[in-house]
């Protein structure tokens, strides 16, 4: 089985503050993340080392956008997101 097979998966957006790196304004933007939620049970077809992957797999986002565009009407430059993680564990 595939790791995606242990996962439901939706696409969400969450806000984050970032600076610009060009002209430094500080705005908040809303970062596209794939959010993959671990299933409650596997389908029946599974082994046992399907089972144990699945017994240590944990609910996860993935962030999609590596850059953003400027909201300064003057600057409107794309630049990298480098403040956040690219993978966060969900609880």
């Amino acid at each position: 089985m595939k790791e995606t097979d242990f996962f439901n998966e939706k696409d969400v957006e969450k806000q984050a503050t970032l600076n610009c790196l060009f002209c430094g304004q500080r705005d908040s933007y809303n970062i596209r993340w794939r959010q993959r939620t671990k299933k409650e049970r596997l389908p029946s077809s599974a082994s046992r080392e399907d089972l144990q992957k699945f017994a240590k797999a944990q609910s996860y986002l993935i962030r999609i956008d590596d850059k953003v565009s400027c909201k300064n009407i003057r600057c409107r430059k794309r630049f990298e997101i480098s403040g956040l993680q690219t993978v966060a564990f969900l609880s």
